[in-house]
C-alpha cells in the first residue's frame, strides 16, 4: 500500500461521511476523474450540521449541534473557494448565522456540484480493512433502516475518511464521579436549556461550548457554576461573571460527593443538581482496521503526514478534517484537492521514510514550543494552511479574510456575548 502501488490514475474511491469534509472530498475526487461512492450513516448530508433531536436515541446521535447554536466564525471564513456562503433572501442572513443556515449552504453546495447522486444515505460503515496483497480496501457496510444483519462488502482502490471528530464525548476523570448519583451529561446531548429550569448546574469546560451554554442556561437555571482547568479565570468569562450574580467561576473539580456536593480545587463547593461536561471529544474510527499501523487514542491519531496521509498506507488511505484547534473550511478543500491529485498521479508524495522523518521533526518541535495565546496559535495555523495548500497550488487565504478571522477570534474572547453582532469595518 506504499506510495507507488496504485497503478491507475482514475480510481474507485470510497468517501466515508457526507459532512463538509466528505462533500468537498467527493467534489475534488470527481474533478480528477475518479469514480466516487460516499457512504453516509444518516438520512441526509451535513454531518455535524444535520441537527438531531436526542430523545431516547442519545447513544446513536452523531451531531453535537444544539438548538440555538450559531457559527462562531463569519461567513467569509466558512465558504469554499468557488461557492460563496452568501446571504439568501428569506433565510438567515446574519454574518454569524445559526447552524441550520450552514446546513443549507452544504445542501446548496451538493446540489450545485451534483454530489447527492453519489451518496448512499442510511449506510453505516462497519469495517474497513486492507485487501492484501492486491493493495486495495475492503469496505463492509449495512443499511441502518433494516435489522436483517446483512452486510454489503465492496472493494475500493482508495478510502478517504471524512467522519469528523465531534461525536464521541471525552469525559474527565474526577474522584467520586461514579458515586455522584445526580444528573451528569456531556454537551454532546445538550439541545435546549428548559430541562434545567430552576436547577443548580455545574458546567465543566472553558473553551467554546462551555461558556456559551453556561450563558444560555442563565435564563432558566437558579445558579450556573463554571469550572475550568486554569488557575485564573479565562478571559472569555471575565465580563459575564462580573455581569451576572448567579454565574460563578471555579477552578477544576476536585471531588464529587454522594450527597450532591461538588468540591472545587480552590476549596469552594456547591450542592448541584446537574453536571454538564463541555470537555471535548475523542478521535474514534471504530470501523478502521489497519493492523496496528495507525494508532488512535482519544486525542491523537497517527502517524499522519501533514495531518492527511499515513505514510505506509499512502495514498490509498487518507483523512480529511483531523486538526481541531482552529480550522477553516478552505483547509478541508485544500486537503481534498491534494488527496485527489495524488491519487490521480498529478502530485507525488515523498517516500515513506521521508514522510516519517517529517512527522518526527514536527513532534520534536512541538515538544520544544513555548506556551502561546490563542491569537498566536491561530496566526501560525493560518500560515501553515497556506504552506499546506502549496502542495496542490491551492490559493492562499487573502489577507483581508485572515484579518476578519483574527479580529473575530480576539473579539470572541473578550466579548463572548456580543462578538457576533460587532462587525469590523471591512
Amino acid at each position: 500500500m506504499a506510495v507507488d502501488t496504485l497503478q491507475s490514475s482514475k480510481l474507485y474511491v470510497c468517501v466515508v461521511g457526507a459532512g463538509a469534509s466528505g462533500l468537498v472530498s467527493a467534489r475534488e475526487l470527481l474533478r480528477e476523474g475518479h469514480s466516487v461512492v460516499v457512504l453516509e450513516q444518516n438520512h441526509d448530508l451535513g454531518g455535524q450540521w444535520l441537527y438531531q433531536d436526542v430523545g431516547a436515541g442519545a447513544a446513536t446521535v452523531h451531531s453535537s449541534v444544539y438548538a440555538s447554536l450559531r457559527v462562531n466564525a463569519p461567513r467569509a471564513s466558512m465558504e469554499f473557494t468557488d461557492f460563496m456562503f452568501s446571504p439568501v433572501e428569506g433565510r438567515d442572513t446574519r454574518n454569524f448565522p445559526g447552524h441550520r443556515e450552514f446546513f443549507l449552504y452544504l445542501k446548496d453546495f451538493a446540489r450545485c456540484f451534483g454530489l447527492t447522486e453519489f451518496i448512499r444515505f442510511n449506510t453505516e460503515v462497519v469495517h474497513v480493512s486492507m485487501a492484501t496483497p492486491i493493495h486495495k480496501w475492503i469496505v463492509r457496510s449495512r443499511d441502518r433502516r433494516t435489522d436483517d444483519g446483512e452486510f454489503v462488502e465492496e472493494i475500493f482502490d482508495a478510502v478517504v475518511v471524512a467522519t469528523g471528530h465531534f461525536s464521541l464525548p471525552r469525559l474527565p476523570k474526577i474522584k467520586g464521579m461514579e458515586e455522584w448519583k445526580r444528573k451528569q451529561l456531556h454537551c454532546h446531548v445538550y439541545r435546549v436549556p428548559e430541562p434545567f429550569q430552576d436547577e443548580v448546574v455545574v458546567v465543566v469546560g472553558g473553551s467554546i461550548s462551555g461558556p456559551e451554554i453556561a450563558l444560555e442556561l442563565l435564563h432558566v437555571a437558579k445558579e450556573v457554576h463554571i469550572s475550568t482547568k486554569h488557575g485564573e479565570i479565562p478571559q472569555q468569562l471575565v465580563k459575564p461573571v462580573s455581569k451576572y450574580a448567579h454565574l460563578l467561576w471555579h477552578q477544576e473539580i476536585e471531588l464529587l460527593c454522594e450527597d450532591g456536593t461538588v468540591v472545587f480545587a480552590d476549596g469552594s463547593s456547591v450542592v448541584a443538581d446537574t453536571i454538564l461536561y463541555c470537555t471535548g471529544y475523542s478521535y474514534s474510527f471504530p470501523f478502521l482496521d489497519t493492523k496496528g499501523i495507525i494508532d488512535v487514542d482519544e486525542k491523537i491519531i497517527g502517524p499522519l503526514y501533514e495531518h492527511t496521509f499515513p505514510p505506509s498506507l499512502a495514498p490509498s488511505l487518507s483523512f480529511v478534517g483531523i486538526p481541531n484547534k482552529f480550522i477553516i473550511f478552505r483547509f478541508l478543500e485544500s486537503q481534498a484537492r491534494w488527496i485527489a491529485q495524488v491519487l490521480s498521479g498529478k502530485r507525488k508524495l515523498p517516500s515513506v521514510d521521508e514522510m516519517m522523518k517529517a512527522i518526527e521533526e514536527v513532534q520534536r518541535l512541538q515538544k520544544l514550543e513555548e506556551p502561546k495565546n490563542i491569537i498566536q496559535v491561530a496566526t501560525e495555523i493560518l500560515e501553515y494552511y497556506d504552506r499546506y495548500g502549496d502542495q496542490c497550488d491551492f490559493p492562499h487565504l487573502e489577507d483581508w479574510r485572515k484579518e476578519i478571522l483574527l479580529h473575530h477570534l480576539e473579539n470572541g474572547i473578550n466579548n463572548i456575548e456580543t462578538f457576533r453582532e460587532e462587525l469590523p469595518g471591512w
